[in-house]
């Protein structure tokens, strides 16, 4: 499978940004350990729900101290309108637990002990970095893996490899916002089953519009 070249990746990439300047993490937190718990909350689930539960969980446990003493069963009458809640229940009192005995009640600042946490792995490590500390990150969910190998930014079979490629392909300064700007493409465009192709910033460049010919047009 072909991949775009050099040029047309960054046109790609000015394209999305324009059409999704207020692209930005959806989810609602007004910290990074809020943001440590609602990613992890949002695996396999939207972050619609996450952020209906997300108030009641934070008005009620505000701190990591206060969440690892957390009952698992009020846990999850608070979550159990998203998916695997009682996994997840389980997972962030864990979490927090080991945020108060290894990392003095904070989250941690590096990825190899993000995902030493419950229930995170790469996906929750890079975007805590990305959105809480700043870095330039690309996590791959979903959406971004799916836009990014139709568009052909990569040509990968999977999340890890996609990431890697992504991250080798992307310039630096603008891994963050790519990430951004592709979860939106996926959400409001480049849909999963029908991708709306005749509304797509990007066609012209596409390779998976191109393959097709137009055939992914409603």
């Amino acid at each position: 499978m072909k991949i775009l070249p050099e040029c047309d990746v960054y046109t790609v990439l000015d394209q999305l940004a324009e059409a999704y300047p207020e692209a930005q993490c959806a989810l609602l937190h007004d910290s990074i350990f809020e943001l440590l718990v609602s990613v992890i909350l949002s695996a396999q689930t939207t972050d619609k729900s996450v952020n209906q539960v997300t108030p009641a969980l934070f008005s009620t446990y505000p701190s990591a101290a206060a969440l690892a003493e957390a009952e698992e069963e009020d846990l999850w009458r608070i979550l159990k309108r998203i998916g695997m809640y009682k996994t997840k229940a389980r997972n962030i009192k864990l979490m927090a637990k080991m945020l108060i005995d290894d990392f003095e009640g904070r989250a941690p600042t590096t990825f190899d002990e993000l995902i030493k946490l419950p229930g995170v792995g790469r996906k929750t490590a890079n975007v805590v970095l990305a959105v809480g500390f700043g870095e330039q990150r690309i996590p791959v969910d979903t959406h971004v893996f799916r836009v990014a190998n139709r568009i052909g930014l990569c040509a990968e079979k999977d999340v890890l490899k996609t990431e890697q490629a992504l991250m080798e392909r992307l310039p630096h300064d603008r891994r963050t916002e790519a990430h951004h700007s592709l979860i939106f493409h996926g959400r409001n465009c480049c849909l999963a089953r029908k991708p709306r192709c005749e509304f797509c910033v990007v066609s012209g460049y596409c390779l998976y519009h191109r393959s097709t010919r137009g055939a992914c047009h409603d």
